[in-house]
């Protein structure tokens, strides 16, 4: 179960994030997690929206590049070495994670959750459900 993210490509100067984020609230996409990481001259700005069609769709009208990608949205518990006992899942199965962020969603109480991508979804797929971890789907992603 995979989630599909937005990875929308940013010059790095005033008002690019501004627009980005304009342009999705006048379509009523909403931002459920991001990411921004930049350099001199851009920006990569990860998204995960509830409404991926028209997310992309709308940027892309507006001149935005934008690519997609599948990652893992985990729920993990919220207290001291909740993360450490998920990334000792993948560790324990050698997956590495190229890189996570945090979500804004929170449905249970005592739970966060993580936007993962790794390097071999099938492998941390199993690892993480063996370990007894929660992953939302796409579907249960736009419903919250």
């Amino acid at each position: 179960m995979t989630v599909k993210q937005l990875s929308v490509f940013i010059e790095n100067r005033p008002g690019r994030l501004s627009a980005v984020t304009k342009i999705l609230g006048d379509n009523d996409v909403n931002i459920r997690a991001m990411s921004l990481a930049d350099t001199k001259d851009f920006g990569i700005l990860r998204l995960i929206v509830d409404d991926f069609e028209k997310a992309v769709s709308a940027l892309k009208t507006e001149g935005f590049s934008v690519t997609t990608t599948q990652v893992l949205a985990v729920e993990i518990n919220d207290r001291p070495g909740g993360l450490s006992e998920a990334m000792k899942a993948l560790y324990n199965d050698n997956i590495s994670v190229e890189y996570m962020y945090s979500a804004f969603i929170n449905t249970k109480e005592n739970t966060a959750y993580l936007i993962l991508r790794v390097e071999n979804v099938t492998a941390a797929l199993e690892a993480l459900s063996e370990a007894g971890f929660a992953l939302i789907s796409q579907q249960e992603l736009a419903s919250i």
